[in-house]
């Protein structure tokens, strides 16, 4: 893999919504969105337990690494240039612990959101 590979609920509908922003907001697709259901079609993503996908959006990085939640989400805005700015906010003390507790809180919903 060469580019990080995003693995979201493609089950939920709020999810795919999110998808199809992303894919809008990454013209030059440099990352990969891959339902998680599908991840054994992509050769090098790794094992991921099926209740933790259920949990959280998951990014595999081309280094193996595997980041999830909120942090995969800051992750994935530092990829897109024209929204990096975005991640910086996460910088800021105390934003990494409330989006954290956002991103549970809209997971745990997701099904009942769209």
């Amino acid at each position: 893999m060469n580019q990080p590979v995003l693995l979201y609920d493609g089950e939920c509908g709020y999810c795919r919504d999110w998808a199809d922003r992303l894919r809008r907001m990454d013209p030059d697709h440099s990352i990969v969105l891959l339902a998680a259901a599908e991840r054994d079609s992509l050769p090098g993503v790794p094992f991921i337990e099926a209740a933790a996908l259920d949990r959280a959006i998951h990014l595999v990085l081309p280094d193996g690494r595997v980041v999830q939640g909120a942090d995969a989400v800051v992750t994935v805005l530092r990829q897109l240039p024209r929204w990096r700015w975005v991640a910086g906010v996460f910088r800021i003390p105390g934003v990494r612990p409330l989006a954290n507790r956002a991103y549970q809180w809209i997971a745990a919903r997701r099904h009942r959101l769209r």
